[in-house]
């Protein structure tokens, strides 16, 4: 075992070598793929990381401490009811509009509170498949038939991957429950409590990422508009939760939140300044307030731990090697685009084979798909990469890998890939 390990060290180490002695420096398909690798970190940490990731584990935490591993095991675990349990996991992108990313740390605690593997996978795919406001612009822009198609196909998906993964992994799943078969213990404070400061915090993440939309009319664009302001009132309903529920010390929430309220009034056009002092504020006051609070910052630093280096790594390799919407890696688009014409089980394969390992944000797949329609790809290829990179990219198949092992997300990845190429060549013919 030891020898195995040490064997593991070297080869990182000769690889490394290895890579940094051939280096192409000075070629100019790899310099370009370089600096998109690094254009796509930072548009990465710029757009993603404070918005996006920061509340996602603070949320992540809040399930990891608030929500018993009972309630957990109750509604997701191997005893609860089936229909129920995949119903509830498969509509969370309806209330979660995040990323693949974004999803990992809120998959991560409940696997953690003991949440089956079936449901488990079910809430880590609907997450950032089935986004509302992404389904409404697929339809719009891409076409009426595509936006239907793609929420079936990711309802569908979520729960039949879900279902099979569960049922591969059957035995293991059922040791995994005995250990953690326990009596239903007595919830500390009121379901309305937790569930109150629970959606609070969900409720500043889905608006403070809300995406401007086509059209300067609606629900949508108003939302849009005011999407600070939302978040504001959301923001004094989390003050009112840390005081009443978590029972923070009044003075020293007031505290915090006078710079986070000067700061927006002073700087009305930069709304990342309050936000920001908003995160460390909150984080101080969790560091300085013993029991559950305490709990809570340091459940959310283990999971910032475990998931922000290998998202980092993860998203300079995706960038090395795809590009940005902007730029090429070193795969030439012009290679991507010719693989994706037509309806051939290829052409399928291929685009769902390219979703799974490029990165999108949420909204950001409605105008590259737009791209490459106008550049002669196929409608069936269209829907296997709406249904396939939402819902994975290579920084999160690092992550998922870290959480549930290397033979079960190679499991889970065949089983997108194969699903989404299948969805593609069916809707292909019929369109």
């Amino acid at each position: 075992m030891e020898l195995k390990k040490e064997l593991q060290i070297f080869a990182w180490i000769l690889g490394f070598f290895l890579f940094a002695y051939f280096m192409p420096i000075g070629n100019e398909t790899f310099n370009n793929a370089l600096l998109q690798a690094f254009e796509l970190t930072k548009w990465y940490a710029q757009e993603h990381v404070i918005l996006c990731l920061i509340p996602a584990f603070f949320i992540a935490g809040v399930i990891a401490v608030f929500v018993s591993q009972g309630a957990v095991i109750k509604y997701f675990g191997a005893n609860a009811k089936k229909w129920k349990s995949y119903l509830i996991a498969s509509l969370s992108g309806t209330i979660l509009a995040v990323c693949s990313c974004t999803i990992l740390p809120l998959f991560s605690s409940i696997h953690k509170r003991g949440a089956g593997l079936g449901p488990a996978i079910a809430f880590l795919y609907s997450g950032p498949a089935i986004n509302i406001l992404a389904i409404i612009l697929t339809a719009r822009i891409l076409g009426f038939e595509l936006g239907v198609a793609r929420i079936i196909g990711a309802v569908v998906f979520s729960v039949i991957i879900g279902i099979i993964m569960s049922f591969i992994y059957r035995k293991e799943e059922k040791e995994r429950a005995e250990k953690m078969d326990f009596p239903e213990i007595k919830e500390e404070r009121p379901l309305w409590q937790t569930s109150y400061h629970f959606f609070v915090l969900v409720f500043i993440l889905v608006f403070v990422n809300w995406g401007k939309p086509d059209t300067t009319e609606g629900i949508m664009f108003w939302l849009w508009n005011y999407k600070w302001q939302i978040t504001a009132f959301f923001g004094l309903l989390f003050i009112v939760s840390l005081i009443k529920i978590l029972k923070m010390k009044p003075l020293y929430v007031l505290l915090a939140a006078i710079p986070v309220i000067a700061t927006s009034l002073i700087f009305p056009t930069q709304p990342l300044i309050p936000f920001v002092l908003a995160v460390v504020g909150l984080t101080i006051l969790t560091l300085i307030t013993p029991g559950e609070s305490q709990d809570w910052i340091s459940e959310t630093w283990g999971f910032t731990k475990q998931i922000m280096p290998l998202l980092a790594a993860g998203v300079l390799v995706a960038g090395l090697l795809l590009g940005t919407a902007e730029g090429e890696g070193i795969i030439p688009s012009e290679w991507i685009s010719s693989f994706l014409g037509g309806n051939s089980i290829q052409a399928n394969f291929f685009a769902s084979i390219f979703g799974a390992f490029m990165y999108f944000a949420t909204l950001t797949e409605i105008p590259i798909i737009q791209g490459l329609l106008n550049n002669g790809m196929g409608q069936g290829p269209a829907l296997a990469l709406l249904l396939a990179g939402p819902a994975l990219s290579l920084p999160n198949m690092l992550v998922i890998r870290s959480v549930i092992g290397t033979q079960k997300t190679t499991v889970y990845v065949i089983l997108v890939s194969i699903m989404a190429t299948a969805s593609g060549l069916i809707y292909g013919a019929i369109i």
